[in-house]
């Protein structure tokens, strides 16, 4: 396979949508030689914060002197981007060989299943990952779930660490409706004897949660706290956070830490899609706050940003699975402008159902743009010199706005 290959190939399984259950994922790993078996792993579970704590807790490991790999989700251009070994995406010629071994293994396991079940996208991904983390080498994986984490198809590897960042209301028509069944669906992924650290601020009914299972699995519990003590590079107040979970998930890992090791990767870290800016005349930033709570952590974070400048112009796209008035309720109140815009994934809002959502909330001045590339010029128009745009809402909507202009289909799962 050619790396345009493999994307084609793994863009081919979304036909079959998601499947939940280990099944598959078991025989893929049989099939593969039993890859995630070959090195330690940290899994990280929760509702926001997991892909930069994953690539945190990599870049303190990678400092110690470990080789360490990641495996996230989603990528914004490029599928290879889930895959990271020594705080660097997989190559494209390597993220191509690891995708074949696992199509081959899928379609073995294909072929072993009943009826129309079949290995997934996920699941080819995460074999890929597992695979080609086994095969370069790696001492650590940190691994960041998809979706829940009982029936993720991370949940076939024997952690030594488990990391929960934050439990909101979301997917609760798989996960299911309060927060702690949601917790206890993400917290299924704890083993016996392990280490379970959370994130700080966890909601008390998922703190309950937590405490049951860590008893009834032997499991040590680790608090994390909300200052890292060291300066933070990556952007926002909740990256500080997630900066200090990282730095309790590796000690627990690691044992002491070298403060030193961990202040270089606290100032180096960056994480794509998370208030990165992509200009700054005027600044310009993206943002993947997809939910209420993400949302309202971004706007916590917006004052320290917006000083100096004298007008926040919003551009934004949302899901029709996410609570997007409580989204836009979060954002309004530091908003002098809104562009309203539609990401290229089909589940996206229309632009006036947003708009009339704003108007609803007595949101500022807002304008329907339906290009995200248009929609982001005309921010920055309203902006001017002295102002700040923020493109936010939806992970697709970002990837958008990062992607050449000549990509074919993005993945829409």
């Amino acid at each position: 396979m050619t790396a345009a290959e493999a994307e084609r190939y793994l863009l081919s399984l979304e036909l079959f949508g998601m499947r939940f259950g280990l099944d598959r994922m078991h025989r893929l790993m049989t099939a593969l030689g039993h890859p995630q078996r070959q090195f330690d792993s940290i899994h990280v579970v929760g509702t926001n914060g997991k892909s930069s704590t994953v690539r945190m807790i990599a870049a303190i490991a990678s400092r110690h002197g470990v080789r360490a790999g990641a495996y996230l989700s989603p990528h914004l251009v490029s599928f290879g981007e889930r895959i990271r070994i020594d705080e660097a995406d997989l190559e494209p010629t390597a993220f191509a060989a690891a995708v074949q071994r696992a199509a081959h293994a899928a379609e073995l396991v294909d072929r072993s299943l009943a009826g129309d079940d079949r290995v997934t996208q996920f699941e080819a991904l995460t074999a890929a990952a597992y695979s080609e983390l086994a095969a370069r080498g790696v001492e650590l994986a940190v691994v960041e779930a998809g979706l829940g984490g009982r029936y993720d198809a991370t949940n076939v590897i024997p952690s030594k660490v488990q990391v929960l960042t934050s439990v909101g209301l979301e997917h609760t028509r798989w996960l299911g409706p309060t927060i702690t069944d949601i917790a206890g669906e993400k917290l299924a992924v704890v083993q016996e004897g392990a280490t379970l650290v959370l994130g700080f601020g966890l909601h008390p009914d998922a703190e309950a949660v937590a405490a049951r299972v860590a008893e009834q699995r032997g499991a040590a519990i680790v608090r994390a706290q909300r200052d890292p003590g060291v300066p933070v590079g990556a952007l926002g107040g909740f990256q500080r956070r997630n900066f200090a979970l990282a730095r309790a998930a590796a000690e627990a890992y690691l044992g002491e830490l070298d403060e030193e090791a961990v202040r270089a990767a606290a100032a180096e870290i960056r994480v794509p899609g998370r208030l990165q800016i992509v200009d700054r005349d005027p600044l310009t930033l993206l943002d993947g706050a997809h939910n209420p709570d993400g949302m309202a952590a971004l706007a916590q974070s917006l004052p320290e940003l917006l000083r100096g400048h004298d007008r926040l112009i919003a551009v934004v796209s949302v899901l029709e699975d996410k609570d997007a008035a409580g989204m836009l309720a979060a954002l309004l109140p530091a908003c002098d402008g809104l562009v309203l815009t539609s990401s290229q994934n089909p589940r996206a809002l229309p632009p006036p159902t947003l708009q009339s959502l704003a108007g609803q909330l007595s949101g500022p001045p807002a304008v329907v743009v339906r290009q995200p590339h248009d929609a982001l010029r005309r921010a920055r128009e309203l902006a001017g010199p002295r102002g700040v745009v923020l493109a936010t809402g939806s992970i697709y909507l970002v990837a958008d706005l990062l992607a050449p202009a000549h990509r074919a289909r993005a993945s829409m799962l």
